[in-house]
């Protein structure tokens, strides 16, 4: 009896990644026949599942073994085999079960028919797709997400914040003096601080917010500042502010949830440090809303991509009235618009650009996959600022999760880097009325 296991690969884990089939250790793969012409239909096109497609069908293409042999081909040193199954035969339980012959359903009859060829081995079906994996365990098919790049767990991930109670009293004053900064050796109740990380330091009615600097060692205070109009309204928004202003951390990541001021923190520092960048650029990945594609729209593309943008636009008008609409501040920003010195973009037509001198804010970034935002980062040129905001909790994709969206993982990735920077925004600041109806409904 053979002990490793067979993983039957379903076409969204292979949009998902396209390496995917080197993560599943001595095991072997199978891939039905219907996911190849699956993935044809996705040969072409500019998007991330297109390039996926184009490298896996190039690295099958690049086996030295027979994939269509029982034994598949050898994927490497330490690592299983891999198979392409050819259609299987109709199978009458299935049949009366599923009456449309989808796609789907082809899968699972192949993955049936595997299980059935291999007795005594275990047979299990890696799908990122929720209602297939239901559909398999109804007929008795062993089905699992693909996993290898989900973080740990939602309630672990790394929030970018400490509150520390029983701080002493001269430590937090060495804060308040003329340095604004005390070294790390002053407070030792703060164990092993990580780069960039935050800090809430307490002592009964006294109190600092803080940020641990590794190069210099030091805890510096966070003064409250207001960026083109806007003002933080609570430590955290107090933190992100920090980072977003400092020059030295290159990649910035916010989260929370709606009404939190992501976005609007994000644009207002990229405006108050315009200068220090050769262009702002804010964009966010189009989402259809019931995965209608583009083209039903009616208009030329920019009337299509319009309503995905409106959020984007929505921040500046939040920034313009707190400016003034016939100030200097909300005067230059529509010039700015008008000059590309500030951009509002789709996602995709970042593909292949080098990004120099640009503070680039990326906004709903839960809803890309790693690998689109490993894609955005390599983008990254001299002088270059990323951020990245979103909801993690608030998924649009249909093959994501908090756990494998892009956003999560790049933070779990990133925690340490001496020039990344994370916080988690917990308190809403839109309206009351909208924290009440977050909080009841």
């Amino acid at each position: 009896m053979l002990t490793s296991k067979l993983f039957v690969l379903d076409t969204n884990v292979i949009l998902h990644d396209c390496r995917c089939i080197r993560k599943f250790e001595e095991n072997d793969v199978a891939i039905p026949i219907t996911v190849l012409e699956e993935l044809d239909q996705f040969k072409r096109g500019n998007e991330d599942i297109h390039f996926q497609a184009r490298e896996f069908l190039r690295c099958l293409d690049a086996l030295t073994g027979d994939v269509l042999s029982p034994q598949g081909s050898p994927l490497g040193e330490g690592l299983g085999a891999i198979r392409v199954v050819l259609g299987a035969r109709s199978s009458v339980g299935l049949d009366d079960t599923f009456l449309q012959d989808t796609a789907d359903h082809r899968i699972l009859r192949t993955t049936l028919a595997i299980q059935r060829d291999v007795p005594g081995r275990q047979v299990i079906l890696v799908s990122k797709d929720t209602n297939l994996r239901m559909k398999a365990k109804s007929i008795g098919i062993r089905a699992q997400d693909y996993t290898s790049d989900k973080v740990r767990g939602f309630d672990t991930l790394y929030t970018g914040k400490r509150i520390v109670e029983g701080i002493d009293s001269a430590s937090i004053d060495g804060l308040y003096g003329p340095s604004g900064a005390i070294p790390a050796a002053a407070l030792p109740a703060v164990e092993a601080p990580l780069p960039n990380e935050n800090f809430v330091l307490r002592n009964g009615s006294k109190s600092a917010i803080a940020s641990y600097r590794r190069d210099a060692d030091t805890f510096v205070r966070i003064e409250k500042q207001s960026c083109y109009g806007i003002t933080p309204r609570n430590a955290e928004q107090s933190f992100a502010l920090r980072a977003l202003m400092d020059d030295t951390v290159k990649l910035v990541t916010i989260t929370g949830t709606a009404g939190t001021g992501k976005t609007l923190l994000a644009l207002a520092a990229a405006l108050e440090c315009r200068q220090r960048y050769r262009q702002i650029m804010l964009a966010r990945p189009v989402v259809p809303l019931s995965n209608r594609d583009l083209g039903f729209l009616p208009g030329d593309i920019a009337d299509k991509l319009d309503p995905y943008m409106q959020p984007l636009y929505d921040n500046l008008t939040v920034i313009r009235h707190q400016c003034g609409e016939e100030t200097q501040a909300a005067q230059r920003i529509n010039d700015m618009r008008e000059s590309e010195k500030l951009v509002i973009t789709p996602l995709a037509y970042i593909r292949g650009r080098s990004l120099q001198r640009m503070f680039f804010i990326v906004d709903e970034a839960q809803n890309l996959t790693p690998h689109e935002v490993k894609t955005i980062i390599t983008r990254a040129g001299e002088g270059t600022k990323i951020v990245f905001t979103g909801d993690v909790a608030q998924i649009d994709q249909p093959y994501l999760d908090a756990l494998s969206n892009g956003l999560s993982y790049l933070i779990s990735r990133m925690v340490g880097q001496p020039i990344y920077s994370h916080i988690a925004l917990e308190k809403g600041e839109r309206s009351e009325l909208a924290n009440i109806a977050s909080a009841l409904l």
